[in-house]
């Protein structure tokens, strides 16, 4: 690995060790330090939503075309370490909920200024930034295994006496350290000359033309609708673990990011072998799967179930999500290429999972009992959902009649 090369790898560690560092544990945290309710929860999730709704307007009006992007990347990890000390210090809801809104909305442009960052440094991105992306998913992993197995963090006798409120802490140290390393990372100066382009093309909004189609018009609806089981995982599996007794939860949900870097390699195979339709296909069947096994699965003689269903994170991840951001760059064309990819996440990570944190969150208040949940009937809800989704698509689908691999799939 060149020097340059390792530079970029340890700006996408912290970039995902921030995240994971307090994401997967902020359901645990606020329903047992806190006292928040389901839909509390789900608001709080819900911020990821807005965030990803905002960032095109910071990357595609702020800094693609006034500032070098290293330099807002820093500028937007220190203000992050501000609002991340200011979640570790909240003491109810109703403070901590503002904080978290506003990091959100520092955090998500930040995603795509790491990848600005590293792709103009390339020479050739299509093999290289995978072997540079992966090291985000590494730094997620090691985020999970510091929590359960260096501070024990999440235990349950831990999560009583509140230490799950040093997850933020800890993340904002180490958003302090990438907001002064960013300074040091190669210059990344704005490429768009300043008043090109157009809020519709920033919001991905002229690649509406290819709802025309058909096929992608049954895809994009599809994505936007197994946004909702997505949403449940990220806001109730880790507060099931933890509360059926699961030991070290945080450290076990890693496997899933595992599986995912191990699927991702054999995507392309898989997509050349069987095709688009039964990729995104067995990345929903993957979905149902998981939260039957969730629903059916506990902390004792079944703990099997629910680490099966962890691993099945890859399939539900890479053979939908995925796949899917290589079947929109096939179906865009040249024309709207990057709009495409835009329009996408807007609909999954912005309007998608703001539909699927709500829903999550009115569920889980549903099902909420005097000693805890029924959790049964909580990831019931969105197996069946998921197994509806995946119905429909079957049936209303057309295998598309020309959609070109890239070759080499890239890790997002």
């Amino acid at each position: 690995m060149s020097t340059l090369n390792a530079r970029l790898s340890l700006m996408m560690f912290l970039e995902f060790f921030i995240w994971g560092g307090w994401f997967v544990t902020l359901g645990t945290f606020l329903g047992a330090t806190l006292g928040a309710s389901g839909s509390e929860i789900g608001m709080a999730f819900a911020t990821q939503s807005w965030g990803a709704i905002l960032a095109p307007f910071v990357i595609g009006l702020i800094a693609d075309r006034y500032f070098n992007a290293e330099r807002i990347l820093a500028i937007l990890h220190l203000v992050g370490a501000v609002l991340l000390y200011q979640l570790y210090r909240a003491e109810d809801f109703a403070a901590f909920y503002p904080y978290v809104l506003g990091y959100m909305i520092v955090y998500m442009p930040t995603l795509a200024l790491v990848n600005a960052v590293a792709f103009r440094q390339m020479r050739d991105p299509a093999l290289e930034f995978s072997r540079i992306r992966v090291w985000g998913t590494v730094g997620w992993i090691v985020a999970g295994l510091v929590i359960s197995f260096l501070f024990g963090w999440d235990s349950q006798a831990a999560i009583a006496e509140g230490a799950l409120r040093n997850t933020f802490l800890m993340c904002a140290i180490a958003s302090a350290l990438l907001g002064l390393y960013s300074f040091s990372l190669p210059r990344t100066p704005p490429l768009a000359q300043r008043g090109s382009g157009g809020l519709k093309t920033l919001l991905g909004l002229d690649a509406l033309a290819l709802l025309k189609d058909r096929s992608f018009a049954i895809f994009f609806f599809a994505s936007v609708l197994i946004c909702i089981p997505l949403a449940f995982y990220y806001q109730n599996a880790n507060p099931f673990l933890a509360e059926i007794g699961v030991e070290n939860p945080t450290g076990m949900m890693t496997l899933g990011q595992v599986s995912e870097v191990l699927f991702m390699l054999a995507l392309p195979l898989f997509i050349r072998r069987f095709g688009i339709k039964k990729t995104l296909l067995l990345g929903m069947l993957a979905w149902a799967i998981r939260y039957a096994l969730f629903a059916y699965g506990n902390g004792g003689e079944l703990l099997f179930m629910l680490i099966v269903g962890i691993a099945l994170h890859g399939i539900c991840y890479d053979f939908f999500f995925v796949s899917g951001q290589i079947y929109t760059d096939a179906k865009a064309g040249e024309t709207f290429k990057g709009s495409a990819q835009g329009l996408i996440t807007l609909a999954t990570y912005g309007v998608g999972m703001l539909i699927g944190f709500w829903v999550a969150g009115r569920v889980t208040d549903h099902f909420a009992t005097a000693t805890g949940h029924d959790w049964q009937g909580i990831w019931l809800f969105p197996a069946v959902f998921a197994l509806g989704v995946l119905v429909a698509f079957l049936l209303a689908f057309k295998n598309p009649r020309e959609v070109k691999l890239p070759a080499e799939a890239k890790l997002t």
